[in-house]
């Protein structure tokens, strides 16, 4: 829940960053003209918390987005990891509810709706965070955790609700909430939420939210199925594009190191140690394949945990604690639990596998090289991934610099690539197989995909479907 003390909006009431009033030579008493947050139409108990986090320059995406939704339009924004996507909506979306009456009995005023639990707490944080000075009620639920708790808190109503689909039906399904009285709706990464396979839930949702209301969509990418939600979901919305399309932050530095996919956990192990790497984030294919790299880390005496749907909640939340404070200097993570987590300047990023899909390896590295600082985007092929390179290096329009590791010198220059029929790893479909292996893990199965079919879901959805990540 959001703080109670208000600020009071008074012409006294300035913060640190505010300009002080100048006075003309006939001694008349001028404004200087707003710059920064300032300038967007924000209140002084948003600006003080956004000073209070350290921010005076808008990005791009904030300075599109925050007038535009306060100007109440529908809003369809192409904005990755690392924009400043969640502040550009969290403040105008907080200002616009600070004027109205607060929700009671199980309203939900504003709903974002998000793929993960990680991103979710995320943005729930942001909220609490900006929202600070205001007198408003924020909450989030995901799944993986007590639902009674939730209900209980929810009866009082939310301002803002934080959710994930799955666990936003469990709590609608036992009335625990109120959904008719929505103001503004923001789905959040709404195509990792597609590639989820959550649509059919979105659809449910949408029915219950009254017409009349704000939308705002966020997506990494724009594809037929998004842009095809967009079209029945937003009422003439003002386009934006954060940043161009598939183009990382140009103080990330790229390398990669060939080397035989079998050696690829020992190479990574030397890169760390010899280097004294502190801060790794390592992406795995596999969620197997992230427990495997972990324990292999740890074993040789590097702290590192693994991250990944088939965790529980407790235990990813714990990790992602350890790895911001630097308790756990290694984590190794899949597509989708990677999703949410915000370092401020995080300077590594390695592909242990390359990603089947090259939009992801944009995903991946843009945790990295953020707000001016320098990052490093280190990857590791093999030869049967040279198709999946390729294809990367199309996409981002450069080859990556290569780097040969002494002593790890591939000795198989030529493969056969990768079967990824199954679909997008770390997401839908079947998984990719593991390193070393072709469709199978160690254990003689096929390695269970990110998604809906993750542990810790609700008892109501092991009928007839697997279980959903959210």
């Amino acid at each position: 829940m959001i703080a109670p003390p208000r600020f009071p909006i008074t012409p006294s009431s300035r913060t640190a960053s505010q300009p002080v009033p100048t006075r003309s030579a006939r001694g008349e008493q001028h404004e200087p003209a707003p710059s920064g947050f300032a300038a967007l139409g924000l209140g002084l108990p948003i600006l003080k918390a956004v000073a209070e986090k350290g921010y005076t320059t808008p990005s791009p995406i904030q300075l599109e987005c925050i007038p535009t939704v306060l100007a109440g339009h529908d809003v369809m924004a192409a904005a990755q990891t690392g924009t400043g996507k969640t502040a550009g909506f969290t403040l105008p979306m907080l200002e616009r509810l600070s004027h109205g009456p607060h929700a009671r009995g199980g309203v939900v005023r504003a709903l974002v709706l998000t793929p993960t639990r990680e991103l979710a707490a995320q943005v729930a944080e942001n909220v609490a965070a900006y929202g600070r000075y205001l007198d408003l009620r924020s909450d989030v639920v995901f799944g993986g955790v007590k639902i009674n708790p939730q209900i209980h808190r929810l009866r009082a109503g939310a301002d803002i609700l934080v959710a994930t689909p799955g666990r936003l039906l469990d709590l609608q399904q036992q009335r625990a909430i109120r959904l008719d009285r929505v103001e503004v709706l923001v789905l959040d990464e709404a195509d990792r939420m597609l590639d989820m396979g959550f649509i059919r839930d979105i659809q449910k949702l949408l029915a219950l939210l009254p017409p009349k209301r704000q939308n705002l969509l966020f997506s990494a990418t724009f594809s037929p199925s998004i842009r095809k939600l967009a079209h029945g979901l937003l009422h003439q919305p003002v386009q934006l594009q954060a940043t161009p399309e598939n183009q990382a932050a140009p103080t990330v530095e790229h390398l990669l190191h060939p080397c035989d996919m079998a050696r690829k956990p020992e190479l990574l192990t030397h890169l760390i140690a010899s280097n004294d790497w502190q801060q790794v984030l390592v992406f795995s294919r596999t969620k197997h394949g992230a427990n495997r790299m972990a324990d292999r880390l740890c074993a040789a005496g590097l702290e590192a945990a693994a991250i990944h749907g088939n965790k529980s909640q407790g235990a990813r939340t714990r990790a992602l604690a350890g790895f911001k404070s630097g308790e756990v200097r290694v984590l190794v993570a899949t597509d989708l639990a990677a999703r949410g987590i915000d370092i401020h300047q995080l300077p590594h990023v390695v592909n242990l596998d390359l990603p089947n899909q090259a939009e992801d390896y944009v995903h991946r590295i843009g945790r990295t090289g953020r707000a001016g600082h320098p990052g490093h985007a280190i990857s590791l092929v093999a030869a049967e991934e040279h198709e999946l390179l390729g294809a990367i290096e199309r996409l981002i329009g450069t080859p990556l610099p290569s780097q040969t590791v002494p002593g790890f010198e591939p000795t198989v220059l030529r493969a056969p690539p990768l079967d990824l029929s199954g679909g997008r790893g770390g997401r839908g479909g079947r998984s990719a197989p593991g390193r070393g292996s072709v469709g199978r893990s160690s254990a003689g199965r096929t390695p269970r995909p990110e998604g809906r079919g993750s542990a810790n879901s609700s008892k109501r959805h092991n009928r007839g479907r697997g279980p959903r990540l959210g």
